[in-house]
């Protein structure tokens, strides 16, 4: 059986029959979103749940592939590259919980097309082989998210912006002007911000322009992690770790902090010399963020495009058609052409 998309059920192919996932109650999901102590886990004094994986990394790209019990051998979704499972394992945080997939493989070809279609310069091949190519992979992606409580401190200077009359001179003849001057004025001050699921991503198999352009996700909806929900899917495991995670999602936070800073200066411009921020009560769990995947070789070159699983937003490498390119070139040249002639004429007509 495997998980049917939009449906929290598991179906059977051959004979259509469905069993509901187990563990959707309010309380399980209350339990799914409980965050783990990051001090305490890292050091040893809180133990994180663990699990352990088939996983094979991939040659090519460098993913970590996790393979179900009954699979052992096929392609790497993020490159295309064949891969067969070894025998060792993997052990790593198992999943505190996930968003399951919301549109099938049907819906999100269809985002995918459509959004094909709106590239200028795209290869009419590239669509045709998309719209007809083989099955996309359902992927579900590793990702952190991290809690925090954080109080800044802040010296700089609050610009005011006033304007001050001089006399000038234009074609030597004396003219009153406004000149812009700011009065910059030192201050220093305290901003305070709980932060609630900075979200990070826990692997590089995919450019993260392109999965932080997924975004929005609504981790509201974050179901407690069971292996049903992974069912007729592929899972990645992530090679990101919570450290590392967590030095990401300080630069997310940092950013945001200089923000309220500059809010909190006020004025018309604002300097800032230095901000100290004092972090504490941070927590983090492990999640899988649905994708739909597709690996298209088209050319000798591989061409990746990746669909929310849950609203459809589509983002990928980008292909440009030569020909396209060319025609629209010389369409470009041809008209600025006649543009010229009728120009000149009318030029000639005049004189």
């Amino acid at each position: 059986m495997r998980y049917a998309p939009g449906t929290g059920e598991m179906v059977c192919d051959f004979c259509g029959n469905r069993t509901p996932i187990d563990g959707t109650t309010p309380e399980a999901r209350a339990r799914a979103v409980t965050e783990m102590d990051y001090d305490r886990v890292l050091s040893g004094l809180e133990r994180a749940e663990m699990e352990e994986t088939i996983v094979m990394p991939c040659p090519n790209c460098g993913a970590q592939v996790t393979f179900g019990t009954d699979v052992h051998a096929m392609e790497c979704p993020f490159c295309a590259t064949p891969l067969v499972a070894g025998t060792g394992t993997h052990r790593h945080i198992k999943p505190r919980a996930l968003l399951p997939f919301e549109l099938n493989e049907r819906q999100a070809r269809a985002a995918m097309t459509d959004w094909l279609g709106r590239l200028w310069f795209a290869p009419n091949g590239l669509r045709a082989y998309a719209r007809k190519g083989r099955k996309m992979s359902g992927i579900y992606v590793p990702y952190w998210t991290y809690d925090a409580d954080t109080q800044s401190s802040y010296t700089g200077q609050r610009g005011t912006i006033y304007y001050v009359t001089e006399t000038a001179y234009r074609d030597g003849k004396p003219v009153q002007v406004q000149r812009q001057r700011i009065n910059w004025q030192p201050v220093s001050g305290r901003v305070a911000r709980w932060f609630d699921d900075v979200l990070v991503l826990g692997s590089t198999s995919l450019p993260k322009k392109f999965t932080d352009a997924l975004a929005p996700w609504d981790l509201t909806a974050l179901e407690p992690y069971a292996p049903e929900y992974l069912a007729g899917f592929v899972s990645e495991g992530y090679t990101i770790g919570p450290e590392d995670g967590f030095a990401e999602a300080r630069q997310v936070m940092d950013a945001t902090i200089r923000r309220d800073v500059r809010f909190d200066i006020g004025g018309d411009r604002q300097q800032i010399a230095s901000v100290r921020t004092r972090v504490s009560d941070v927590t983090f769990k492990h999640v899988l963020l649905p994708v739909w995947l597709a690996a298209y070789k088209y050319n000798g070159k591989t061409y990746r495009f990746v669909v929310n699983a849950r609203t459809g937003a589509v983002q990928g490498e980008r292909p440009y058609s030569a020909i396209k390119i060319a025609i629209a070139v010389i369409l470009g040249l041809i008209l600025a052409g006649i543009a010229g002639y009728f120009l000149a004429l009318q030029e000639g007509v005049v004189q």
